[in-house]
């Protein structure tokens, strides 16, 4: 049984596909772009927003910062709530501090957003520490929001004890570079083949699932 576990927050804690993904197409609008169906938009749910539009759409650096700066003209107001926590989450969280085991939110998603969210749920009690990107992307990569999680909870020196949580290659990938352990969740947004292929030695499809994962 891990000493304490990291969660990400998009498709591991809550359903928030629909407000990213408006608030994608809503950028891609105004820059001018094509806009695909919104199935094609969910590789934008996890990954750090500036380098997926580049990757997605061909936009230089400076570009991706302005529809950046287009999606969180939609986000901040409305796509933050287009939302709601998994069922079965809020109860295994109280399950694993009950138990003693240190919980802490580990986000690509700016900080201020992740907290925005979880006091939006009534879920920022249920965590240690809360953990997020910087608004100015100076810290983005999962790998640095874990090795920061850890610093906080001052556990930096026990990462044998440490397992993340995630829906998305980058959170296994990530996890693997900050030498962490690492349980995948299909019922978000990746699927069990891509984070398999990321390097999961653990992947479970269900909350109920994870739980009996985590505890043992």
């Amino acid at each position: 049984m891990p000493k304490a576990v990291l969660f990400d927050l998009d498709g591991t804690l809550t359903a928030s596909g629909e407000g990213i993904v408006r608030s994608v197409q809503y950028a891609l609008e105004k820059m001018g772009r094509e806009v695909p169906d919104p199935s094609a938009l969910t590789v934008f749910i996890g990954p750090p927003l500036v380098q997926e539009f580049m990757d997605f759409s061909g936009m230089s650096h400076d570009e991706a910062l302005r529809a950046l700066e287009l999606y969180r003209e939609r986000y901040t107001t409305v796509g933050l709530f287009e939302n709601h926590p998994y069922q079965g989450i809020v109860e295994l969280l109280g399950t694993l501090r009950a138990t003693g085991i240190t919980t802490c939110v580990a986000s690509s998603k700016p900080e201020p957003f992740v907290l925005k969210i979880l006091d939006h749920f009534g879920m920022t009690g249920l965590f240690d520490q809360v953990v997020g990107a910087t608004l100015d992307e100076r810290r983005t990569a999962k790998a640095d929001v874990i090795n920061e999680a850890l610093r906080r909870l001052g556990i930096h020196d026990e990462k044998d004890m440490v397992t993340m949580v995630g829906d998305r290659a980058q959170d296994a990938r990530g996890a693997q570079a900050a030498s962490v352990g690492f349980v995948g969740v299909t019922y978000g947004y990746g699927s069990r083949e891509e984070l398999l292929s990321a390097g999961a030695t653990a992947v479970v499809d269900t909350v109920d699932e994870l739980g009996r994962v985590l505890l043992g």
